[in-house]
């Protein structure tokens, strides 16, 4: 069985975001899989997608603290600035972490570790609504 549904994020500020329960919000018919994968793609180029710790809030912190460290803002040199001084940088992170993720499905859940999460990095200062594109594939209960 397959199935695709496009899930809007709604917009948060610049940083990484825990979004696992607004995703499985909008993903009702994933109790019905006894087994399968879900695919997710962000269709965005200044924005990203990871799994990580999900309890702890100061690990988002620290994440962003390091991508801004590894990737500045404002350095001279490139030609990629119409969009703001953000946006060059937003691509960098995004290409660094990626876009989509795939995860297992088990008797109609995620089958994430129990610190786990699906974080959104938001890498640009004011990116607005995000959206998911996301592929359920897998046997049904």
């Amino acid at each position: 069985m397959w199935q695709q549904t496009l899930i809007t994020l709604r917009a948060r500020p610049r940083g990484f975001h825990l979004v696992t329960d607004e995703l499985l919000a909008g993903l009702p018919e994933l109790k019905a899989y006894r087994v399968g994968l879900l695919h997710l793609l962000l269709q965005h180029t200044s924005a990203s997608l990871t799994v990580n710790e999900n309890a702890d809030p100061a690990v988002r912190r620290d994440f962003e603290r390091f991508f801004n460290t590894l990737v500045p803002q404002g350095m001279s040199g490139y030609e990629h600035n119409d969009e703001g001084a953000d946006d060059l940088p937003a691509h960098f992170k995004a290409s660094l972490l990626g876009c989509q993720l795939t995860l297992p499905i088990s008797a109609g859940r995620l089958a994430l570790g129990t610190w786990q999460g699906v974080y959104l990095g938001e890498h640009r200062d004011h990116g607005g609504a995000r959206k998911v594109l996301v592929t359920l594939q897998g046997d049904k209960a």
